[in-house]
């Protein structure tokens, strides 16, 4: 069957096109990407590709935005989000099905992480209380020195595949609280998930313009990085795009946020709780088939602890329903396209020729309709292995025994990236010790996956973080405002001869 064929005898293929001033805009163009449908392997919609002319005009609107939207009040801010914030609640499960289709997560993952979105939309409802600045009185005779906080101006978010709705709600809710506009190019593989909330923040009452939603590929992405009028880009994706985005967005000026991919290791100490760990293994290395930045991609056990853990990790893998995101009990789904799972099952073949012993094999999920690869996981695996070194972004979990918890460090803080990491163990004092020397940015104690909630701030360290700047919390807030402190001396009405009407202060 070929993969532009239809269950149905006439084939639609559906047309997505770009948000701009709260409206679907047909910009003419012969540039489509396919979007497909992952647990079938068909193409099920078409997404337009924006020229460089047509994302100028995407920053044109956004300009013409800028000056009134700058200026509205926090309150009236403040009630649009708040409505956004319902409407986005109302319609989650909504959302959630748009990708499932796209993207291909078993649906109480698309939830999941809608729901990881609306939290960050409800800490930008705070904008307030955020945004505030500083005041100090008679820093000398009769002068004030207080800060303000103002907005960036316009702003662009460039978003990855694997989390296509949560990622730019980790973004333009705080830059728009904030008085920015802002420009969205979402990724072209799954982009409906990021229209449609688009639309949504349209009934809230956001004004033309403030928020654009533009697709495209490489042209788009470069367009953004160069454009004189865009002030800041917030990015999430691969470490080598990451650093050509960070690299070309500060050349031109910018301030950019470019956040990488990512390694991330999970120590289990002889005491640790087995049962608790395989659990947290399996569904950190499998949930969204593994095309998380915050996966567990390398099992690190000391001592004696694997003897004891793969056995119940092998038992669990073997027990996962993989099947079509919306199926009963479907528990992880498909990758997201044909290319990727090729990638993944390449990596396995690898890691075999390598050395590496498979306890289980994902290429058995492997057909033609389809981009299934299974749960695997590998024991004996080395740090000179390429399914240890490289970024497999599927669901492959690569066992490294070390004898030592010295020697856990040693292999954790030599690898370049260092996005997320996670202990497990009983010992109050070794969870401390970790935490407070392991070389990483985000940590977890007998958490798999330390993603932190919307009032802190996510972000790597090394290879997975490009610059200082991380992802929403108040350092989302100091990202999308520009700080101006004003110092200023009014002088004494005494000593003008103005009459107040009560007696003057001597």
């Amino acid at each position: 069957m070929s993969r532009y064929a239809s269950r149905s005898t006439e084939v639609i293929l559906r047309q997505i096109s770009h948000w701009i001033d709260n409206k679907l805009v047909d910009w003419p163009t012969d540039n489509w990407g396919d979007v497909y449908d992952p647990a079938t392997g068909l193409v099920q919609a078409q997404v337009a590709l924006a020229s460089k002319e047509q994302v100028d005009a995407a920053v044109q609107s956004s300009r013409a935005a800028l000056e009134t939207w700058r200026n509205v009040s926090l309150a009236k801010r403040t009630a649009i989000m708040f409505k956004f914030r319902d409407l986005v609640a109302a319609n989650r499960d909504d959302i959630a099905k748009m990708l499932v289709s796209e993207h291909g997560k078993v649906f109480s993952d698309a939830v999941g992480e809608v729901q990881r979105g609306l939290e960050v939309i409800e800490f930008a409802c705070g904008i307030p209380q955020l945004i505030k600045g500083e005041f100090s009185e008679n820093v000398s005779t009769s002068v004030d020195t207080y800060s303000i906080r103002q907005p960036v101006g316009i702003v662009a978010g460039i978003t990855p595949f694997n989390f296509p709705a949560m990622v730019p709600m980790w973004m333009y809710p705080i830059a728009i609280a904030c008085g920015n506009v802002f420009l969205l190019k979402p990724s072209e593989k799954d982009p409906t998930a990021a229209m449609f909330p688009a639309e949504l923040f349209a009934e809230a009452g956001l004004p033309d313009g403030v928020l654009n939603v533009i697709h495209g590929d490489k042209v788009a992405v470069d367009t953004i990085l160069r454009h004189p009028d865009i002030g800041a880009v917030s990015f999430v994706g691969s470490t080598p795009v990451a650093k050509h985005v960070y690299e070309e967005g500060t050349a031109a000026g910018k301030r950019v946020a470019a956040l990488g991919g990512a390694k991330n290791h999970m120590v289990v100490l002889p005491d640790a709780d087995m049962d608790l760990a395989a659990d947290a293994a399996v569904g950190a290395a499998c949930g969204s088939a593994g095309e998380r930045c915050m996966a567990i991609s390398v099992l690190v056990t000391v001592g004696d602890a694997a003897d004891r853990l793969l056995p119940l990790i092998q038992d669990r893998m073997e027990n996962i329903k993989v099947a079509a995101g919306m199926d009963d009990g479907a528990e992880m789904g498909p990758l997201i396209t044909e290319q990727h799972r090729d990638k993944v099952g390449g990596y396995i073949d690898v890691g075999i020729d390598e050395g590496a012993k498979l306890l289980a094999d994902g290429r058995d999920l492997v057909e033609d309709d389809g981009f299934f690869v299974g749960p695997t996981l590998f024991d004996a695996v080395t740090a000179e292995m390429s399914i240890y070194k490289d970024e497999i972004f599927g669901p492959v979990l690569s066992t490294v025994r070390v004898d030592t918890y010295d020697q856990a460090m040693k292999l954790i803080d030599d690898n370049p990236w260092a996005n997320g990491v996670a202990i497990f163990t009983n010992d109050g004092g070794a969870a401390r010790k970790f935490q407070n020397e392991v070389q990483v940015g985000m940590i977890g104690v007998n958490v798999p996956i330390p993603v932190p909630v919307s009032y802190h701030s996510f972000g790597g360290w090394k290879n997975s973080l490009f610059g200082d700047a991380r992802m929403y919390g108040m350092e989302g807030v100091a990202f999308y405002t520009r700080l101006k402190v004003i110092t200023s001396r009014w002088p004494d009405p005494a000593h003008r001869g103005v009459d107040l009407g009560f007696p003057q202060l001597t």
